[in-house]
């Protein structure tokens, strides 16, 4: 195995979280981007029960928590400052700074009236966000907003930029920017369709890139390859597809990878995979893996080649119930995992565990899997790239 591999392979678990009051599912994980040696690093988690937890990386103990805000999906730190933001279906983005107690967001970006926010991204310099909403009236889209601190306007409350409209029939699932272009964006639909933008262009049409069709609902998105030069996505019936952005302009098809459903094929050595949970992306040695699972909470590791994927790792012990989220950090080489049993677990190469018990498997009750995980075959509309 090479260095990547044998890495994942020797993760062990360094820390669980603390118990909290009210056990709930873990379904997003991000750290925060800032480096300040002496206040460690941040981790914001956000739970079923409407609420966005802070925590300490390193004790991985609850600092504080912004609670009261069913209907929140994803968590994402800004690049550049501790401001935390989650998209909400009731039709706003909202900005909590971090490191303060207060639990009241610091900045409300609202949408248009009947938005239904379902996922979002900020880009890599912080100066916009977009956030995907349900479908409502035949209406599904991408709605936009200057992120930016205006000091002639301190208004807690921002308007969109604009929108689009066009470009997806269904449920806007996921929203990605590029990690160092700060134009290009990529979103995810329960129509199929993965969309490529240019948010530099003028208007909607022009701004399209390319269509690729995955033919499923999709779940999880991201960007992969050296420049970032390649997207992937994994669906909600388990499929996974790549494709590679550098052959638009070329003769070469743009896909390299696309499996309708990878527990039918993959080999993960004396052991299933009941569910994908999303990709990474490892820039140091230019490989994408990709993180997957089972309902006991066996994690499992694969990484992609052109030819399909190849079982890597699986990290047991952990988790007593299906992991919900991960999120890896290439500057320690350190894994965050979330899952339906309320734990939040560090794990880095070579450690060694201190005296823990497993806890008992928990299933608790969660509308937003129940929304996220089922979805309408009939849905899709199917639509080849040209």
């Amino acid at each position: 195995m090479e260095k990547i591999e044998e890495q994942f392979a020797n993760l062990n678990i360094v820390k669980r979280s603390s118990e909290t009051k009210e056990p709930t599912y873990l379904l997003g994980i991000d750290t925060s981007k800032t480096i300040q040696a002496e206040k460690g690093s941040l981790v914001a988690v956000l739970c079923s029960n409407g609420s966005i937890r802070i925590y300490d990386k390193e004790r991985l103990n609850v600092l504080r928590e912004f609670r009261g805000y069913p209907g929140l999906s994803g968590v994402k730190f800004a690049h550049s400052c501790d401001s935390v933001y989650s998209s909400c279906t009731d039709g706003t983005v909202k900005c909590w700074d971090a490191r303060l107690a207060s639990g009241k967001p610091v900045q409300l970006f609202k949408g248009y009236p009947s938005n239904i926010f379902i996922s979002f991204d900020i880009n890599c310099n912080d100066h916009v966000i977009c956030a995907g909403t349900e479908k409502v009236d035949d209406d599904a889209l991408l709605v936009f907003w200057d992120a930016r601190i205006n000091s002639q306007d301190l208004s807690a409350t921002k308007d969109p930029l604009g929108a689009y409209s066009e470009t997806h029939s269904d449920d806007i699932t996921q929203v990605c920017f590029h990690p160092s272009n700060p134009n290009m964006l990529v979103s995810g639909s329960t129509d199929g369709l993965v969309n490529v933008f240019d948010i530099s262009v003028d208007n909607e049409e022009d701004a399209l890139v390319t269509t690729c069709n995955s033919v499923s609902s999709v779940s999880s998105i991201g960007w992969s390859g050296k420049d970032y030069k390649q997207i992937y996505c994994m669906t909600h019936d388990e499929g996974f597809c790549w494709w590679d952005l550098n052959h638009l302009d070329t003769d070469e098809p743009i896909t390299r990878l696309n499996i309708q459903d990878v527990r039918e094929v993959i080999d993960v050595k004396e052991g299933i995979l009941d569910y994908l949970i999303g990709g990474l992306y490892h820039e140091k040695t230019d490989k994408l893996f990709v993180v997957g699972g089972t309902y006991t909470g066996i994690i499992h590791v694969m990484s992609c080649t052109a030819s399909g994927l190849v079982h890597v790792t699986s990290l047991q012990g952990g988790h007593a119930a299906t992991v919900r989220s991960f999120c890896w950090n290439m500057q320690d080489d350190s894994l965050l995992t979330g899952g339906e049993d309320a734990q939040l677990l560090l794990w880095k190469p070579g450690a060694t565990e201190k005296t823990f018990t497993k806890k008992d498997s928990m299933k608790i009750a969660s509308s937003v899997y129940q929304r996220v995980r089922v979805h309408s075959n009939d849905s899709y509309k199917r639509r080849k790239k040209p």
